[in-house]
This record gives C-alpha cells, sequence and structure tokens, in this order.
C-alpha cells in the first residue's frame, strides 16, 4: 500500500508547531546527531520540508553549517518510483500551494523545475523500505513523522505499527500523525500528546 498525495509543507498548521516547538527542543538537545524519519514519504515532499525546518532555525541561530552535519532526515517508502522522484529533489508549481513565501525563497529555485538548494538536499537520504514487513531504520529517531499513511491499514496494522514507532523513537523524540489520524490501543499509555490537534506526541 501507498500513497501519493503529497505537497511540501502539508497542513503548515502542523508545520508551524514543529517549527515553534518540537524543532528548537530537539536542537537544544546534547545529541550529536539528529536522526528524522519520514516514513511512506512518497515523492519526497515531507522530509525535505522537515529538513528545510530544521535548517532555517539553524540559519536564525547563525550556525546554517552546522545543519548539514548534525540533522539526518530519511525518506522511506515502499515505491520504488515515488523514491525516484524524491532523489531528484525537483518540483511543480503546484507543491507550493502550502508552502510560505518566506521559506520558498529561501529554499527553492526561482524557476521551474524548482529544485530545492544543495545545503538542504545534502541532509536527506532516500530508501526503499516496506513500512510493514521490515523493522524500522537502525538507531534511535528523534523525530518520526508518518502522515497520512496509517489511514490505509486496518486497526490491529496500525496498532503494530505505533509499537514499532515507539521502539524505534528515542525517549526524547516526537512522533508525528496526519491530521485524520489517532493513536489507538495501547498506543494510547505509550505516547502523551503535545499538541492533539496537530497530532504531535511524545513517548511515555
Amino acid at each position: 500500500m501507498r500513497s501519493n498525495v503529497t505537497k511540501l509543507f502539508r497542513n503548515w498548521e502542523t508545520y508551524a508547531v514543529m517549527r515553534d516547538h518540537v524543532v528548537p527542543a530537539l536542537w537544544s538537545l546534547p545529541d550529536p546527531v539528529l536522526n528524522v524519519w519520514s516514513a511512506g514519504c512518497s515523492s519526497g515532499e515531507e522530509p525535505y520540508s522537515l529538513a528545510a525546518l530544521f535548517h532555517h532555525h539553524a540559519e536564525r541561530l547563525g550556525v546554517a553549517a552546522v545543519a548539514e552535519r548534525r540533522v539526518q532526515v530519511l525518506g522511506s517508502d515502499i515505491d520504488a518510483r515515488s523514491l525516484d522522484a524524491a532523489a531528484r529533489g525537483t518540483f511543480e508549481e503546484s507543491d507550493f500551494s502550502e508552502t510560505p513565501p518566506e521559506l520558498r525563497r529561501r529554499y527553492f529555485a526561482s524557476a521551474a523545475p524548482w529544485p530545492i538548494v544543495p545545503e538542504v538536499r545534502r541532509m536527506v537520504r532516500f530508501e526503499r523500505r516496506d513500512l510493514l514487513a521490515e523493522p524500522a531504520p537502525p538507531g534511535q529517531h528523534h523525530l518520526i513523522c508518518c502522515r497520512n499513511v496509517l489511514i490505509y491499514f486496518d486497526r490491529e496494522t496500525q496498532e503494530r505499527l505505533f509499537q514499532k514507532f515507539r521502539d524505534a523513537l528515542a525517549p526524547t523524540g516526537f512522533l508525528v500523525l496526519g491530521k485524520v489520524e489517532t493513536l489507538l490501543g495501547a498506543a494510547r499509555t505509550r505516547f502523551a500528546a503535545v499538541d492533539g490537534r496537530e497530532r504531535i506526541f511524545r513517548p511515555q
């Protein structure tokens, strides 16, 4: 199962909370590397959007170059053609319908095919991974985004994925779901809401 409906900074309200609260909280950690996993990333809009948020935060602090070394964003998907498109890092005009003008000017070229800037592109990598059949990527993750993916699975499968995400998250990490998704079963006691409206949670 795959989902190909996506755009840059989709549901900007969620990204605004990540910009104002999640990214600063993670950046302030002593961890030398921040691992971000976009699970079910389709053609790459989400991982690039996340990388841009971290870079923007670092740039405001005057340490933009540090972001490239410190933040590692992984986008995974089961669909090889989507990943090929993601690796190109180019977009169409319709992909920008929710992108704030400031971020578009800073992180994307001004003419078609509107590639993302190299300093953010270098923060992102992609791999083919079956979210259901394969384990989570190795290591602990500080931010896991699985947005508008879980809705395609039955309840039992969703509960298994919540456990997988819980096991893959660092104790100080965040889980972000889609606006129409919610915690089910045991996950309700394993995560605490940071922002219930925007579906942002922390392990507990």
